[in-house]
């Protein structure tokens, strides 16, 4: 277990409402919730008030106590100056709950000469800075660490479960679970540690496990530490005060350019920039520019140009007054930070300078020889791959004539031995694809993975069996004989082109997969049944027979 050292800040709900409210924490006060005590004051302690009592019994004990309702954006709004003081003395600080903090004690303890002299220096550093009195205990996980912070004390290192081993089960926080570990007979954490984790899970259930582990001084999960915010604002203090639009502008470049390495030195960007202004005479002007993408370097620069040139002459333009003095001091505060994921700058240029460059070389293109003379491929729904793929001219939209989730119950009528499975369970082939096991979002789809090469225009072919007969179909998709040998009469350029041989045995095969498109409009129906199949040269191709023809429509890779 990692040594941890947690700060805790006791009656916290009280505090935070004398910082926030104003209500004096030295009277007798409590904090309610759901009409029950949940924090109260010393004095109020020494009136008899305690926690969990009704109000009305909390103001029998104390008549002159102040009832203050429980606020915990209140809590935890003041609460964070003092996270800020802990990260002063020591990084890598987790709030446990708005009154407690925890780090591990290593890092301060190696560097401020002991874990007591870190937590003497880490309570002195937060009176001094935020007027709290705290406590710190040091122990073995976060758990230990907090019921030694609420002694005050450290627990030698290797010691924690022996100091876990004499806490009463009230300290783990869990009523119901401590009354019914005392009706049973375990009185301490020791006694709830020596229990078998088994049996515990077993009678007492996951958050009885967990509680187990905090007993035996084991923590279900190690410190989330808070990493402290990056400061990302640039700033330039100017030597002379600046009135002319152009000199604001040579400062606003070389600003926008420091903001810009800055952020990118920590993989972020901005879509929103805060702009600020101070003049000679304490004037201070603020504006703030939104971008729909990402701001580059330049788009940073321009702004800031921008709005200096709507300040500087805004009054020669019907606008507000101008500045009564220059400008001495600029401030850019980058807004809307976002990781940026995927936008790493390219090997010959800033990011996004080559998407612009092929934009403008594609443009040109189009504008010489035409729209249709740049086209880039979009996915769509369909049951062959040139279905599939609709090719949209360069700057269009991009909107696929067929969507991929869209499936028309009576589109296409598939015949019960449509599937690759059964068929190649009858003829002893191996579909070259597997198929999925839920229905594709097109009936009569391909299944994964797609061919690599979707030809055009498909090319036709001659399938032969073994016995040098023509391979036929019937309607019934009954195969006149198993596929043996595949030839063209295509010329060698367009074989050579489709990587196909004019002559190639069949080594393997699937099919036959039948598709009846649009049966109920004779002069648009469609009928055919597709293969795949595995050459000997290890090419594989899709076949398709339609009306007692072979045609090559794509081929894998």
């Amino acid at each position: 277990m990692t040594r941890t050292l947690l700060l805790w800040c006791p009656d916290w709900p009280v505090l935070a409402a004398e910082i926030i409210d104003g209500v004096p924490a030295t009277g007798p006060v409590a904090v309610l919730h759901a009409n029950r005590v949940i924090a109260c004051s010393e004095q109020a302690r020494a009136e008899g008030v305690r926690r969990g009592l009704r109000r009305r019994e909390a103001q029998g004990r104390c008549p002159q106590l102040t009832v203050v309702d429980h606020d915990p954006g209140r809590d935890a709004r003041a609460f964070e100056p003092v996270v800020a003081a802990v990260e002063e003395v020591a990084a890598g600080v987790e709030v446990i709950r708005p009154g407690a903090c925890a780090l591990p004690a290593r890092g301060p303890s190696r560097y401020l000469g002991g874990e007591e002299a870190a937590a003497e220096r880490i309570v002195e550093h937060v009176a001094q800075s935020c007027a709290v009195e705290s406590q710190v205990g040091i122990a073995e996980g976060v758990f230990a660490a907090g019921l030694a912070a609420r002694q005050g004390r450290t627990v030698p290192p290797g010691g924690t479960p022996e100091f876990l081993s004499t806490q009463p089960v009230e300290a783990l926080g869990r009523p119901a679970l401590a009354d019914l570990l005392r009706r049973l007979g375990v009185r301490t954490l020791g006694d709830f540690a020596a229990l078998s984790a088994g049996d515990v899970l077993a009678r007492f259930g996951f958050d009885g496990a967990l509680a187990h582990r905090m007993a035996a001084g084991r923590d279900d999960r190690p410190l989330a530490v808070r990493r402290p915010p990056v400061d990302l604002t640039v700033t330039a203090d100017l030597d002379e005060p600046i009135e002319r639009v152009d000199v604001a502008a040579f400062a606003a470049r070389t600003l926008a350019e420091r903001l810009h390495e800055r952020l990118t030195g920590h993989g972020l960007a901005c879509t929103r920039l805060g702009i600020e202004a101070v003049t000679a005479h304490g004037q201070e002007l603020h504006r703030v520019w939104r971008h729909d993408g990402l701001l580059s370097a330049a788009a940073i620069a321009d702004r800031v140009r921008w709005q200096l040139d709507g300040w500087l002459t805004g009054a020669r333009r019907g606008g507000p007054a101008r500045p009564t003095a220059g400008i001495i001091r600029l401030r850019l505060v980058p807004d809307g930070v976002l990781a940026q994921t995927g936008l790493q700058p390219g090997l010959w240029g800033e990011t996004g300078e080559e998407r612009e460059r092929a934009h403008r070389a594609l443009t040109r293109v189009q504008g010489l020889l035409g729209p249709e003379a740049v086209v880039t491929a979009v996915l769509g729904g369909g049951r062959s791959p040139a279905d599939q793929v609709r090719l949209v001219p360069w700057g269009d939209e991009r909107r696929p004539t067929r969507p991929d989730a869209t499936a028309r119950p009576g589109d296409a009528r598939l015949s019960d031995r449509s599937g690759a499975a059964p068929l190649a369970a009858r003829t002893g082939a191996v579909p070259l694809s597997g198929r999925s096991a839920s229905l594709p979002s097109w009936p009569g789809r391909l299944p994964p993975p797609s061919p690599a090469v979707v030809l055009p225009t498909a090319l036709a072919v001659h399938v032969w069996d073994a016995a040098g007969e023509p391979v036929t179909v019937s309607a019934r998709l009954t195969m006149s004989a198993p596929p043996a040998r595949l030839s063209t009469d295509a010329t060698v350029e367009a074989l050579a082109r489709v990587g196909v041989g004019r002559g190639t045995e069949i080594v393997g095969w699937a099919g036959p997969w039948p598709v009846d498109e649009r049966w109920w409009a004779p002069a648009e129906a469609r009928r055919r049944a597709r293969f795949q199949v595995l050459l000997a040269d290890g090419v594989a191709l899709l076949l398709a027979v339609e009306h007692g023809r072979w045609l090559l429509e794509a081929i894998y890779d």
